[in-house]
């Protein structure tokens, strides 16, 4: 089961290139902060900007790296099935624990497209699969029915993260798919609200910059205890929207940047933050009480 606190990692850059002992550090960050596991190679991590020999290697890389201390979710997913194939095929030959594959975006598949696409991955690779659904981004949402179809065709589908505020369709899919199915938020202001009805954790933005809060905050859930979550959930919400004043990851990793963990860096078409909006990041992460040394 993957539960709890999961942070959708930053890749960062240096100098046009990944920067692996940035990434080092980070994925050693979380492994001493308690984080449940790491997630590369996902939106958070830029992926529509890295070449295939990139991605694969920062998979790689993250596995080797994390070396058991925390498992590794590789983000495979593509728009081409062969593409989602490949990459999922090399995620579990490098040891990956988990795919995260996201819905085929831009082609907007039908739902018996949808149903085959991640029927041949979960055919072609015996590696637990988590959904994403994240229907802003991508165009087209996986319907419920077709998760029910895919997770009782193939056992190997565990979870979906969802990042949408329908609040009913979590309803749906905790009380069709059951405790053995890890429905995750994909959007860290919804954490807790999902939770409340039965989600068992994040795939997380924030947890970039505040891993010891977004786990305690899953950590309660977990535990029933939602007066609690709820007062940290409403301290954290401020920051929460703040990531989010432009498109992520630029906030995020431009507060990385701010708490001296990585390069300001981006790839096209991700530019640098607006200066208006950056200082508005800058005061939330101020008044919250983070180390800003930029």
């Amino acid at each position: 089961m993957f539960k709890g606190s999961i942070v959708a990692l930053i890749t960062p850059f240096k100098d046009g290139e990944v920067d692996y002992e940035a990434l080092g550090k980070l994925i050693d960050f979380h492994v001493d902060n308690g984080t449940d596991a790491v997630l590369v190679c996902g939106t958070t991590g830029e992926s529509p900007t890295l070449t295939f020999e990139e991605h694969d290697k920062v998979v790689e890389f993250a596995v080797k790296h994390a070396a058991g201390r925390i498992k590794v979710i590789a983000g495979t997913g593509a728009n081409a099935t062969h593409e989602a194939v490949h990459l999922t095929a090399h995620a579990k030959e490098v040891g990956a624990d988990a795919a995260l594959l996201v819905v085929p975006y831009y082609n907007k598949p039908t739902q018996e497209g949808l149903y085959r696409h991640f029927s041949a991955v979960a055919e072609e690779v015996d590696i637990p699969i988590i959904l994403y659904n994240i229907p802003s981004r991508t165009g087209v949402e996986i319907s419920v029915d077709t998760v029910y179809r895919l997770v009782s065709d193939y056992p190997n589908i565990v979870g979906s993260k969802e990042s949408t505020p329908n609040m009913d369709r979590i309803s749906e899919l905790v009380g069709r798919l059951g405790e053995s199915f890890a429905v995750l938020s994909g959007d860290d202001s919804l954490t807790l609200p999902m939770m409340s009805l039965g989600a068992k954790g994040v795939v997380s933005v924030a947890n970039n910059i505040l891993p010891r809060e977004i786990k305690t905050l899953t950590d309660l859930a977990l535990e029933g205890d939602f007066k609690k979550a709820r007062e940290l959930h409403l301290k954290l919400y401020p920051v929460f929207k703040a990531l989010f004043i432009e498109t992520n990851p630029i906030p995020v990793k431009t507060a990385c940047w701010m708490l001296g963990m990585c390069e300001k860096e981006f790839r096209l078409p991700i530019t640098p933050m607006k200066e208006e909006n950056e200082n508005k990041l800058r005061q939330v992460l101020k008044e919250y009480g983070l180390p800003l040394v930029n």
